[in-house]
């Protein structure tokens, strides 16, 4: 069976993130801190993930992670292009949603995996979710953020030798984030997404965060992908057992932030019971 019209299961799937002297997501609204809740846990949007997925994806002229990675998967690029990028021409998305849903469908591989945000008000076949959901990623313990001044050697200001930049640098010391995900087959009939589209996500979700390294996000990484298929598109087990067994714990002084990934408990199978409940456990670190 192609993965084509190989048909979608049910699936829980659980991201544990490493972040080293990095700033996994800048929250706009507190000048790019990363982001944190009042009880001082740390945070990481869906909204940040999603974005170095469809980038990577898009980057399909001059970047070589897509040559590479379609070697194996032969996509054609005219039905992976990327709904959510800049310079798009909303006229003519909204002229695809108005007139050809289903060429819409085919066109735009995060539409399909994601959803629709071009909500069309009165048009009842636009893709309003999609097949795919991730949740907000959320530290294990509270983070410690520092926060430092830049400096330019250039002038930045009249005749100054140098500039300044006062607490443009803000990172999280150390931190261990927990993000789940969940493939709901229901959305795959309204948005068009086939178990190929799936196939892809898995594929390049262990090289969001090595290929799109920045400045103030050198060192975050993937520790685990958990990927948990179910035995029916309808499940086959709690999505909250399968996420608690296999979400890190800290050991000590839960109340403190850590230095170090040995401070943790993080599970590296999951328990026996739960094993027997699902159709696969994959880690896709394990590539």
């Amino acid at each position: 069976m192609s993965s084509e019209t190989k048909q979608i299961m049910r699936a829980t799937g659980l991201l544990i993130i490493e972040a080293i002297n990095s700033n996994p997501n800048g929250d706009p609204d507190r000048e790019s801190d990363p982001r944190q809740r009042p009880d001082g846990l740390g945070e990481i949007s869906p909204v940040s993930f999603k974005r170095k997925l469809r980038d990577l994806v898009e980057d399909k002229q001059e970047g070589s992670f897509w040559k590479e990675l379609n070697k194996k998967f032969n996509f054609n690029d005219e039905e992976f292009a990327i709904l959510e990028s800049r310079g798009r021409d909303r006229k003519e998305i909204n002229e695809l949603l108005k007139n050809d849903i289903e060429a819409f469908k085919k066109k735009y591989w995060d539409a399909r995996i994601f959803g629709n945000t071009f909500l069309e008000e009165g048009a009842s076949t636009t893709i309003k979710t999609g097949v795919v959901q991730f949740g907000m990623g959320l530290s294990v313990a509270p983070i410690l953020i520092e926060r430092q001044t830049n400096t330019n050697k250039a002038g930045v200001e009249g005749d100054k030798d140098r500039g300044m930049a006062p607490m443009a640098y803000r990172i999280v010391q150390h931190g261990i984030y927990c993000m789940p995900f969940f493939v709901n087959p229901s959305a795959a009939h309204k948005s068009g997404c086939t178990a190929r589209d799936i196939e892809l996500l898995l594929s390049i979700i262990p090289y969001a965060y090595p290929h799109t390294r920045s400045y103030v996000r050198p060192n975050v990484e993937l520790l685990h992908a958990w990927y948990m298929e179910h035995k029916s598109p309808l499940g086959s087990c709690s999505d909250f057992k399968l996420i608690d067994s296999l979400t890190p714990s800290k050991r000590e002084q839960p109340e403190r932030a850590s230095t170090s990934r040995k401070e943790y408990d993080i599970p590296s199978v999951l328990s026996e019971e739960l094993k027997a409940k699902v159709a696969l456990v994959k880690d896709l670190m394990d590539f």
